[in-house]
């Protein structure tokens, strides 16, 4: 079964992957295949270069084919993406110190990225 995976809630990123997704993962005992995740919010700042948790879900999202987005408006609002609001929503903003391969955009962005590998199923944590 292939998942995606939203990061939209408090702390998702911080504790929920950090601490149970992403060791399963490094381990290959998860019991899926994650296509991709997509972060909201204050969840974007895993990403952010030099973060622990971001780095070693780069590295796995590079070996294994992992999409990684973050919604351009967030970074935007946190200095994370190089645009401003007007260019939401149009795959026009570009990620600023993040770690390698997050992509930033909005749902149109992450539907195209999927698109030749979609998920069977989409998960909100």
């Amino acid at each position: 079964m292939k998942v995606a995976y939203v990061f939209a809630t408090d702390m998702s990123a911080t504790y929920k992957l950090a601490k149970m997704i992403l060791p399963q993962l490094e381990q290959e005992i998860h019991g899926a295949q994650v296509v991709g995740m997509m972060f909201f919010d204050d969840n974007l700042y895993v990403l952010r270069q030099g973060n622990p948790i971001g780095e070693r879900l780069a590295k796995l999202a590079k070996e294994r084919g992992i999409l990684l987005m973050v919604c351009d408006r967030c970074a935007v609002e946190r200095g994370l993406g190089e645009g401003d609001f007007s260019q939401c929503g149009l795959g026009q903003v570009k990620p600023k110190d993040l770690v390698e391969g997050v992509q930033v955009g909005c749902f149109p962005q992450l539907y195209a990225a999927l698109g030749n590998n979609p998920p069977d199923q989409v998960i909100t944590l």
